[in-house]
């Protein structure tokens, strides 16, 4: 009688760090000596957030909204452009 072996896939997540070029798991590993195991890497980022987010209410209390709005539109009549002559 001949018994098939089944292959049969195990997996967990644990914590490494990667110092001098090598992974240095921190935590207890129960694998057999020898054993062949595959690794997968996923490293964590962390993005700085961008200027947009950063600015976020830092106007507030800063600036009279209605002012801004009556001087934008005051400079939109003055005109900047030269005298044309013909």
């Amino acid at each position: 009688m001949i018994i098939k072996e089944e292959e049969e896939e195990m997996e967990r997540t644990i914590k490494a760090r990667f110092s001098e070029g090598f992974i240095e798991p921190l935590e207890k590993l129960e694998i057999e000596e020898g054993k062949e195991i595959i690794v997968t890497i996923k490293e964590k980022l962390i993005r700085p957030k961008d200027a947009f987010e950063r600015s976020a209410g830092k106007w507030k209390g800063t600036i009279d909204a209605e002012t801004l709005i009556e001087n934008i539109y005051a400079d939109r009549l003055i005109s900047r452009r030269s005298e044309i002559t013909l």
